[in-house]
């Protein structure tokens, strides 16, 4: 089986629940630490220009957006499970959730009150991709109180599932669930100067914290963005032709496409031909001279597909 490379940075919200994944699993895989700014040549090369942070690659294939990742792992590494008591659906609806609404308030805490003193071209970046154009951090690092109090309040709600049902939010054993939440509150925790006292207000939350800071990141180890690009160019990509009679867009194989997410963040599409088709992923075909042929996964959810 191919290793698994994992393109991110370190301080990365997002990619936190990736490495932690990878830590649940107690997989090695490959470090290509990319820059926090969307300047990554060599990742764009095989991604079509995809600018979001993680990417797993394998060989020749591209896993974007962390909905495709976690159900990659899980099919390739099933033990442990990232569903022990059967729970994907839950897990996976919990995601818009957690991904969207929550995961806002979690970058309002932990960003706006320092964007100041952060260099102004990221806050620029920031700003566009998780609040749109008309985004202003310095509004949302003056209506942090009322940002608290959404936040203190769902906080509150993993403290009360825990509570009930814990150590872990589906029982004894962790999962994609606790993964989902983690990367939040870890970000949280890392970047905000009053989340001790904030969070020390959840008894069963802190609790978790702990075991969930226990799991780590696996065993990993250095690997350039131009050595992870040649890696792709040498290697073939094994995603098969597959088609989906019951496919609302009537997608099938080989039809030019592109796929963009769902943001008002001015995001470009990728564009290529499909290789796969299914209710829960699109994979599209590409080349570029850089890399030769590549094939890249994304989910189906929060994505829009176009004929081009």
């Amino acid at each position: 089986m191919s290793e698994l490379l994992l393109h991110h940075y370190p301080p990365s919200p997002v990619a936190e629940k990736i490495r932690t994944t990878l830590g649940l699993k107690q997989l090695t895989w490959k470090s290509v630490e990319q820059n926090r700014l969307p300047d990554r040549p060599a990742l764009f090369a095989m991604t079509g220009g995809y600018r979001r942070i993680p990417v797993l690659q394998i060989g020749a294939d591209l896993y974007c957006d962390t909905q495709c990742i976690l159900r990659e792992l899980e099919a390739r590494f099933p033990s442990p499970s990232l569903h022990p008591s059967g729970n994907s659906g839950i897990s996976f609806g919990l995601s818009r959730w957690i991904d969207a609404p929550l995961f806002e308030l979690g970058v309002r805490v932990a960003f706006a009150p320092m964007a100041a003193s952060l260099p102004p071209e990221l806050v620029a970046d920031r700003t566009r991709l998780y609040f749109g154009p008309e985004g202003d951090m310095a509004a949302e690092a003056k209506d942090i109180p009322h940002t608290l109090s959404q936040l203190r309040a769902q906080l509150g709600w993993l403290d009360d599932q825990l509570a009930a049902q814990g150590p872990y939010l589906h029982g004894s054993d962790p999962s994609q669930s606790d993964i989902l939440a983690w990367y939040v509150v870890w970000f949280v925790k890392g970047r905000y100067e009053q989340a001790p006292e904030l969070l020390a207000q959840f008894q069963a939350l802190s609790a978790w914290i702990a075991k969930m800071e226990a799991i780590g990141h696996g065993n990993s180890t250095d690997m350039t963005p131009d050595e992870a690009l040649a890696l792709a160019k040498a290697s073939t990509p094994t995603t098969p032709e597959q088609g989906d009679e019951h496919d609302p867009q009537g997608l099938k194989p080989g039809m030019s496409v592109s796929v963009a997410p769902l943001t008002n963040s001015g995001e470009s599409g990728v564009h290529g031909k499909v290789q796969l088709v299914s209710r829960d992923r699109i994979a599209i075909a590409r080349h570029d001279e850089q890399c030769g042929d590549v094939v890249v996964h994304f989910p189906r959810v929060g994505y829009r597909v176009s004929p081009t």
